[in-house]
């Protein structure tokens, strides 16, 4: 009689911990250069943003000027953030990055020399910031493209949401940073270390290895690349929607460095350190609410962007309406929360949802509706809080962002049962 065969199960393989999936990117060493380049450059740029804010504040100390010079940063990507997209699908995007990061040191450093030289007028900021804003046309999408280039498709979410993290992180440090800087030594100090900044991102991209990067195909030059990219976004509702989304909350809600300034010294009666402490306070809940993200093994449901607009718009709401400072620090965490929920949930969809070939394209759309906005966005909240009163330039970005949140669930909700459709037939 044969004795019964015994039968083993493999051991069933363990699952990554909650923590070994908020870093899993950071595991490639190419990615994890560009998070630390980017993380200590941003913490500049910040520092430099609340310089920019009282710089103009101090020399005109009106609401209009800051949102007019703000605008004029974003004016390049209204009028040429397509271009930027095809560039950038078009480019070896490192080589692309080593100009933009170079040539914006260049610009830190003109601030610098202004500052110090007591030259600084409003024209010239302006001019300054539009240098500033025509090298961001190229420099985000190359950016935003890299990213897949750095990391597997498995990792895509967690390496989009960390670089979300990694700003939040910067801002908080810069923001913290810059507004005890300007407090003490004054506001040079703060253009030249952002100026030097710039160093960690040149290092980080010379020390990336060319031979573990997934170059996606570079676009061939040919005419139409413009109105093709505009075209594809348009016909693809997982895009045009988050598109439409970004657009709105982009103009009106994410104006914080306007009506943060303006909330800090007319409703609280601040200074620079008010305002370097609720954006950083700010920043924490985004910081927070990435990690949260970052956490996940998977993209959420694109009914999950409206559900963030909802939240994120009360957030703003309610600081909009706090009574005193301490109840206005409680609401920016959770203004920062869903700040980078909203927009991680979006970029990912964008990420994931476009052709390796069109993806620079598609994410010089982001950069124009997140960013570019501003030049209509920037002027209207500043003209709102100096007629109506600094926390009306919150209460027309909160209030509309539930409403889009509202009106836009049954949509993203039709689009979620499409994809599930489509993964079901092709299973």
């Amino acid at each position: 009689m044969r004795a019964p065969e015994l039968v083993t199960q493999a051991a069933p393989m363990p699952q990554p911990s909650r923590m070994d999936r908020i870093g899993s990117s950071l595991r490639v060493r190419n990615y994890r250069l560009y998070f630390i380049g980017q993380s200590i450059s941003v913490a500049g740029t910040w520092m430099q943003t609340l310089a920019l804010a009282f710089l103009v504040l101090d020399l005109t100390g009106s609401g209009a000027d800051l949102g007019l010079t703000t605008a004029a940063r974003f004016l390049p990507f209204l009028l040429l953030a397509p271009i930027g997209g095809v560039i950038a699908d078009r480019a070896n995007k490192r080589r692309l990055l080593y100009f933009t990061q170079t040539a914006s040191a260049a610009v830190a450093i003109a601030f610098t020399v202004m500052c110090a030289t007591g030259t600084a007028t409003v024209p010239l900021v302006i001019v300054l910031s539009l240098a500033a804003g025509g090298l961001m046309v190229f420099d985000n999408p190359a950016r935003q493209a890299l990213i897949p280039e750095m990391v597997p498709r498995r990792h895509l979410l967690n390496a989009v949401t960390l670089g979300s993290v990694s700003i939040n992180i910067a801002r908080v440090f810069g923001a913290a940073l810059g507004g005890t800087i300007v407090a003490t030594v004054g506001l040079t100090w703060a253009f030249a270390i952002n100026a030097v900044s710039f160093i960690a991102v040149l290092i980080s991209l010379a020390m990336m290895r060319a031979a573990e990067m997934q170059p996606s195909e570079r676009a061939p030059r040919a005419k139409g690349q413009i109105r093709e990219g505009l075209s594809y976004a348009r016909h693809t509702p997982a895009l045009f929607l988050p598109l439409i989304m970004l657009t709105i909350t982009g103009t009106l809600a994410f104006e914080f460095p306007i009506t943060l300034p303006l909330v800090a010294r007319g409703a609280f009666h601040g200074g620079a350190g008010t305002y370097g402490a609720m954006s950083a306070v700010m920043a924490s809940g985004a910081i927070v609410g990435g990690l949260v993200a970052a956490g996940r093994q998977s993209p959420r449901r694109a009914t999950a962007l409206a559900v963030a607009a909802i939240g994120w718009g009360t957030a703003i709401l309610a600081t909009a309406l706090a009574p005193n400072l301490v109840l206005a620090f409680v609401a920016l965490v959770f203004v920062g929360y869903g700040s980078i929920t909203f927009n991680s949930y979006a970029k990912t969809t964008l990420q994931l949802a476009s052709e390796p070939s069109m993806r620079g394209r598609v994410m010089a759309l982001w950069a124009l509706a997140w960013g570019g906005t501003t030049v209509v966005g920037g002027p209207l909240v500043g003209w709102v809080a100096e007629e109506l009163g600094s926390r009306w330039s919150l209460v027309i970005g909160g209030v509309p962002t539930i409403i889009l949140g509202l009106l836009m669930y049954p949509a993203l909700r039709r689009i979620d049962h499409s994809s599930s459709r489509s993964v079901s037939a092709a299973a």
